[in-house]
């Protein structure tokens, strides 16, 4: 149905052997909307795209895109479906013996039976909408970081992909390549029609294009909503982490016995660093 959303996650659970990742996880990703999910690093952000992609098998709960349960798809099915989605990855992890051109033109030349000439045709477009054109003959070592991050993006959607992920698009970027490669996201998820998953950091340039955020903390959702939701939240993790305050839920001091109390203590019998 047109109107069922693309990506619905029901009671999602996933662990590492004992150790629980995620618990109870339910998330909904409409068509042509871009959905965050924010958090602390190791909260289980990334693990809930490899779940999507269906690198890993949830431990509970499924996972549907387009319909499919993604953890029942046979070999066939599960290629079929990975063909649809686009991925960004954190530092754009383009091919660095190959050209800007080159890099695009790969999935194309992999995953079809295009003529040379059409797959030109299409590289040039993709280049185009990412603004780097001028720049397909260049080697990934001549770009800066912001321009790798663009024709990364351009690879990415090099299939019409009618779903892209993002792992942390904005790190380690200026903040002009930040605000361009924020507004790349925007606008190509509108023209194509797509939906759009982003993972992030980064806060006050995610709220500016999203439709939606999921808030995760310690495997969980914690709160979840419009940028306007999410700006304004009383929970006191989300609200320390949307403003970047340096106390709340999450302390500066790690856990440890009274100040005060330890530097009256007398010193116990020295390691084997004062022998």
């Amino acid at each position: 149905m047109p109107s069922e959303p693309l990506i619905q996650i029901r009671d999602l659970g996933f662990a590492y052997d004992s150790r629980p990742v995620l618990t109870g996880i339910d998330v909904v990703i409409p068509r042509g909307k871009i959905v965050a999910i924010m958090g602390l690093s190791g909260c289980g952000k990334t693990t809930t795209l490899r779940l999507i992609g269906g690198q890993l098998v949830p431990t509970s709960g499924a996972v549907r895109v387009a319909g499919k349960v993604v953890h029942e798809l046979d070999a066939a099915g599960l290629y079929a479906l990975r063909r649809r989605m686009g991925m960004l990855f954190q530092f754009g992890a383009l091919f660095t013996d190959m050209s800007v051109y080159d890099n695009v033109a790969f999935q194309m030349r992999e995953h079809t039976n295009l003529p040379e000439e059409l797959i030109h045709d299409l590289v040039v477009m993709k280049l185009h909408a990412v603004g780097l054109r001028g720049a397909q003959r260049l080697m990934p070592a001549e770009l800066s970081g912001g321009m790798a991050r663009r024709v990364a993006l351009a690879r990415a959607i090099a299939l019409d992909p009618l779903l892209m992920m993002y792992d942390e698009p904005f790190a380690g970027l200026d903040p002009i390549s930040l605000s361009i490669v924020g507004e790349l996201i925007r606008k190509l998820n509108d023209a194509l029609g797509i939906s759009s998953i982003v993972v992030t950091h980064d806060v006050q340039e995610s709220l500016k294009i999203v439709d939606y955020v999921y808030f995760m903390a310690g495997g969980k959702i914690v709160a979840e909503g419009t940028a306007d939701d999410i700006r304004g939240s009383t929970e006191p993790f989300v609200h320390q982490f949307v403003w970047g305050e340096v106390d709340g839920p999450m302390s500066f001091h790690y856990p440890a016995a009274a100040y005060g109390k330890e530097m009256m203590e007398q010193p116990g019998k020295p390691g084997r660093w004062g022998e």
